[in-house]
């Protein structure tokens, strides 16, 4: 391991500029097909966890959260309505780099979640229109109906940049960050680690406040 690649010693007493440049660094050298992928994990009614990869869509590390667009009636939509909190991990094997956040979750506000549907594919808009995200569906064949109706009912037969607006059932998930671990892969499996925690106090509906921030190295 390399000096640059280690953690500081001392630990910064805020992490997420570090986050930011990790963060910014994956996407600039382009090593690895999706640096904005990231593992999401939620609970559900059973208490059971539930695990799969979204796209960290913004990042504003000095608020301190992360955005991440979804259906809000598929299951994880469901599991962050009821119990408002979750993690995600992102792992950049090219960088031997992985980082870990966990905190509370809100709905991003209506307009960033307008902004950022409009920016999405003509056929991608469509879609979340179609889909019934999470729900059983009885064959490749009905999913493909279910999108030509949506198109017929919007007056999209073409396959235009037409005018699909925003479902009500779509839009952004704020994770509000109280937690952050910060791990460099060091050889011979004697990684660089570092956690990360703050108490956060909720502003309004969309908005928290962050206290200090209090940093540990970790065993790897």
């Amino acid at each position: 391991m390399s000096a640059d690649e280690l953690l500081p010693d001392p630990l910064p007493a805020d992490p997420l500029p570090m986050f930011a440049t990790w963060f910014s660094d994956a996407r600039a050298r382009n090593v690895q097909p999706n640096p904005d992928a990231m593992v999401l994990a939620t609970v559900g009614d059973d208490g059971a966890p539930s695990a799969r990869v979204v796209l960290c869509k913004r990042l504003v590390a000095d608020q301190g959260f992360i955005v991440f667009f979804t259906n809000y009636d598929s299951r994880k939509g469901r599991d962050l309505t009821a119990r408002p909190r979750a993690a995600v991990v992102f792992h950049w094997d090219t960088l031997h780099r992985q980082v870990r956040l966990e905190g509370p979750v809100v709905r991003s506000p209506a307009p960033e979640s307008d902004q950022y549907f409009a920016s999405r594919a003509f056929e991608s808009r469509v879609g979340a229109w179609a889909s019934v995200q999470s729900e059983p569906l009885p064959s490749r064949a009905a999913l493909v109906d279910q999108v030509r109706a949506v198109r017929e009912r919007l007056g999209l037969l073409q396959a235009t940049d037409g005018q699909v607006p925003r479902p009500p059932h779509w839009g952004g998930i704020r994770l509000w960050i109280d937690s952050i671990e910060l791990w460099s892969e060091g050889a011979g499996r004697i990684h660089d680690r570092a956690r990360w925690q703050r108490k956060l106090t909720k502003k309004d509906e969309f908005t928290f406040s962050g206290g200090p921030w209090t940093g540990t190295r970790l065993n790897p």
